[in-house]
């Protein structure tokens, strides 16, 4: 039986990914809920398991990853799977708990990604990964295909415990960045020379720096929108913080960010 990589989940991350899987010649195959107008993307579930190996996970959230593991889809009951990676960014409590889940056969990596669409769509993210060294080892290809930075982390669960703490720190770049921007237009100051100022001063960040590549930069929050990502993203770093932590300020950004309005 041949190798077969599917990507389930193929929005504004899931469909670069896999293209970028395809054009470095990997047998690969998607899966989205919602019909789409391409031939290696399916909402058939059975058209999508046939001879499935690897099934990346490319979802929004928790629920959305239980309908695609054990839900509506089960798709970790295929009898060809070999391998789940889990890209979605999760609360680490329970990507880890998934082990007990996934039958014992199966394979599990957690690989959250950084980088944005713009990462995706040029095959550049950032991996942070977690599960055995050999396993890790043999997956290499299909991170090799879709990105440029790789991050071994420890153990099944690392990487997504590192990822909600980096999404933490880009959650309160955001938040920061949008009212600093709000500020200079109260002042009179040019966007585009404060922007340029930012990304070779002490206020770089990335958001700043990648201000006009990053698809949301500009975005109110919206139920649906990558900026609600970023609430869901600093929920799932509460959800694993130390039981003595101080979560003020986490919780703070998190409320900011649910109150940002679109900036044309």
């Amino acid at each position: 039986m041949r190798s077969l990589t599917g990507i389930a989940g193929c929005g504004r991350m899931g469909a670069p990914m896999l293209a970028a899987l395809r054009a470095a010649g990997l047998p690969a195959r998607g899966y989205d809920v919602v019909q789409m107008d391409a031939g290696h993307i399916t909402d058939d579930i059975a058209v999508f398991a046939e001879d499935l190996t690897t099934l990346i996970t490319v979802v929004r959230d928790i629920d959305q990853t239980d309908a695609v593991l054990f839900g509506d889809q089960n798709f970790s009951a295929i009898p060809s799977l070999t391998r789940i990676i889990i890209c979605s960014t999760l609360s680490p409590r329970y990507v880890r708990d998934l082990r007990a889940r996934v039958p014992s056969h199966i394979t599990l990596i957690d690989a959250p990604m950084s980088g944005a669409q713009i990462a995706a769509e040029q095959a550049r993210l950032s991996f942070m990964l977690g599960g055995d060294t050999d396993d890790i080892a043999a997956a290499q290809p299909l991170f090799n295909a879709m990105g440029k930075h790789f991050h071994h982390m420890g153990d099944f669960g690392a990487g997504m415990q590192a990822k909600v703490l980096n999404n933490l720190l880009a959650a309160s770049n955001t938040a920061m960045t949008r009212l600093v921007l709000d500020w200079a237009d109260a002042a009179g100051l040019d966007e585009s020379k404060l922007l340029n100022l930012i990304h070779t001063s002490s206020g770089q960040n990335w958001l700043a720096s990648g201000f006009n590549d990053i698809e949301f930069a500009r975005d109110g929050f919206a139920p649906d929108n990558t900026i609600a990502i970023l609430v869901k993203d600093v929920a799932s770093a509460l959800d694993a913080a130390p039981a003595d932590a101080d979560t003020a300020l986490p919780t703070l950004i998190q409320n900011t960010i649910k109150n940002l309005k679109p900036r044309t």
